[in-house]
């Protein structure tokens, strides 16, 4: 159950206005990125566009936020509230909105499966951004091998047995599932890898990530 502040909405959005609006929003973010699949766009850089669209869509968003609190499965449904989370999870070029998203669910969940995944996600993801240790292993990279890999992770003998507890497969299925989903979708690895660090550290000073 996620416990959130109630308030009184009549004077403000109808929450299926919201829910169709943030679906709207997550249905142009994978539709862009079925066509960087098709171009075989995906997997070098940070395509321009798709950035653009994220910092967009991460916008309104926060207004939503703003306006009528987070939406969770309670106010806005299933797969309303699921679309906010993806919309969260890539609006990278935003720290301030994605630590604001974090903070506000970590003092507002107590028990809810759903959360805790996502949760799990979006702080490894913040984690990886910041140069730090992810604590579950959700978030992938190519490896000094050309090879999709974990991200970095703070103890290896512990991530397991956090995964397990909130739901996760083990974090080898998951290695196992995140290539052939690369494999599926042409993603080749970047041509210099060495080059390619040094444009992810750059793009990170330019957001705020790192210093």
């Amino acid at each position: 159950i996620a416990i959130f502040k109630t308030e009184n909405f009549s004077n403000k959005m109808n929450y299926s206005k919201v829910a169709n609006e943030i679906i709207k929003l997550k249905n142009k973010d994978l539709e862009l990125r079925q066509k960087l699949i098709e171009e075989k766009k995906l997997s070098h850089s940070y395509d321009l566009e798709m950035e653009n669209l994220h910092i967009s869509n991460a916008k309104k968003l926060n207004a939503i936020i703003d306006e009528v609190g987070f939406p969770t499965i309670e106010k806005v449904g299933i797969e309303a509230s699921e679309s906010a989370w993806l919309i969260i999870q890539h609006a990278i070029s935003e720290p301030e909105f994605m630590k604001k998203c974090l903070k506000i669910l970590e003092n507002g969940i107590v028990e809810n499966k759903n959360y805790e995944e996502n949760l799990a996600r979006l702080s490894d993801r913040i984690a990886v951004l910041e140069g730090k240790p992810q604590l579950f292993g959700t978030q992938f990279d190519w490896d000094t091998n050309g090879v999709l890999s974990p991200n970095m992770c703070d103890d290896l003998s512990m991530v397991n047995i956090r995964r397990l507890k909130i739901g996760l497969n083990t974090l080898e299925e998951q290695t196992q599932k995140i290539r052939q989903q690369a494999e599926n979708e042409n993603q080749t690895v970047p041509k210099n890898l060495f080059e390619r660090e040094i444009e992810i550290n750059l793009w990170k000073k330019k957001v705020g990530w790192i210093k």
